[in-house]
């Protein structure tokens, strides 16, 4: 008596199916998981030129020049307190001032955006 096929998977072929689906599964979320962090440490990064962009505006257009040494403060932006720390410092030329702005990451102490200007005491 002749066995009829029945068309259709296997269990075994069933299993190799899903369990190719899932990795291909897993690696898109690993995926999007990394595209999340990668747009937040971009935010990040924007928001702390931007404080730093401020800063360096805000010394640009100032009457006077600042003073030799280092100033700390802190800036509202993107719904966040960043600190910055700004060093000013002489250069070889008595005329011109560097001033070196750095933005500390509100969540961390690292730093998350940097900006160096020149100013003309003149």
């Amino acid at each position: 008596m002749p066995t009829e096929r029945r068309a259709g998977f296997t269990l075994i072929e069933l299993l190799v199916a899903l369990t190719v689906f899932s990795l291909a599964a897993i690696a898109l979320l690993n995926v999007s998981g990394e595209n999340t962090r990668a747009a937040g440490r971009i935010e990040t990064r924007a928001l702390a030129a931007v404080v730093a962009e401020n800063r360096a505006v805000e010394v640009m257009a100032a009457a006077l020049p600042p003073r030799i040494g280092a100033t700390n403060g802190a800036e509202q932006a993107g719904g966040r307190t960043w600190r910055w720390t700004r060093n000013v410092v002489a250069t070889s030329d008595p005329d011109i001032l560097r001033i070196d702005i750095l933005v500390l990451d509100p969540v961390s102490p690292r730093p998350a955006g940097g900006l160096t200007v020149f100013r003309s005491l003149k």
